[in-house]
């Protein structure tokens, strides 16, 4: 449509889409293998006998054979919001920036989501630990995170093989209550991660994230609760990873324009975004999590 910098909208969500300050930040970027909102695991390193879990979205694989897969990376969409004339055809990057925040927002806290859930494993295995905290009880019933605990994920990591220096750890609201409660150390250092810093303890680079993955027990097992089948009584787990055998990617993004001449009973402008973009283990190993069982 005459008049509309389609570009320089869709440029400007690309320019915000960072994820900084993020877990994400730390995971190497392959979107140059990206083609067609679909990227091959062989060009990644990955051989074509190990799998990725693919049991999180599940993830649309669009071709396999016994040199390749390829997965088709997922869409995330903004609803639509309204935008003035005025403000629709401006050319200032400010007013643009201004209009697109809150939309890059909403898909980087989306895709932060997706990708917490994907990095954490689907059950314990010696690949895959998942640490049970053993601390007091909490005033919620459940059992709280202590540095004993974290020590305890330190041990299987190494015993899994997995790199020391580089690791990072993304705790849940809870466990950095728990931390603050009990580890002067933890306290001591918080600050770093109110202010956007990186803070480094029990060899890990912590970060925080507000909607991590949610585990269930199966018997006497903890298993992952499917994405977006949340159920009363699951219990929110902090997650860790090897950065360097993780992936993300981000495909295309598209900028979608109602204007308000074709809007005779509003007279108003809606705009909203479609973002492709994938983030995985490239196969199932290093990664971990910690969960919290009932203090009963």
């Amino acid at each position: 449509m005459a008049g509309v910098k389609r570009e320089v909208w869709t440029g400007e969500v690309v320019r915000q889409f960072t994820h900084s300050g993020e877990f994400l930040q730390e995971i190497p970027d392959q979107s140059r293998y990206v083609d067609n909102d679909v990227i091959h695991l062989v060009e990644l390193g990955v051989k074509p006998d190990v799998l990725i879990n693919n049991t999180t979205y599940p993830i649309p694989i669009q071709d396999s054979d016994d040199e390749d897969i390829a997965i088709a990376l997922d869409k995330f969409q903004t609803k639509q919001t309204e935008v003035s004339d005025d403000d629709l055809y401006a050319s200032s990057f400010k007013v643009i920036g201004e209009k697109t925040r809150s939309h890059t927002e909403s898909l980087e806290e989306s895709t932060g989501d997706k990708a917490a859930h994907a990095l954490a494993p689907q059950a314990d295995t010696t690949e895959t630990p998942i640490v049970v905290t053993t601390g007091d009880a909490n005033e919620d019933g459940r059992k709280k995170l202590t540095p004993k605990d974290l020590t305890t994920l330190k041990k299987k990591l190494d015993k899994a093989g997995v790199p020391k220096k580089g690791r990072v750890l993304v705790l849940s609201a809870d466990h950095v209550a728990d931390l603050l409660s009990t580890s002067e150390a933890f306290e001591k250092q918080y600050v770093n991660i109110t202010e956007g810093k990186v803070l480094n303890l029990y060899g890990f680079k912590m970060y925080e994230h507000a909607n991590c993955p949610k585990y269930y027990l199966d018997g006497a097992a903890w298993k992952k609760r499917a994405w977006g089948q949340e159920q009363a009584g699951d219990r929110e787990a902090s997650f860790a990873f090897f950065p360097q055998r993780m992936f993300k990617a981000r495909g295309t993004v598209k900028y979608y324009l109602s204007e308000a001449r074709n809007n005779p009973g509003t007279q108003a402008n809606y705009f909203n975004y479609r973002l492709r973009f994938i983030c995985l283990p490239k196969t199932q190993e290093a990664i971990a999590a910690i969960v919290s069982p009932d203090a009963a």
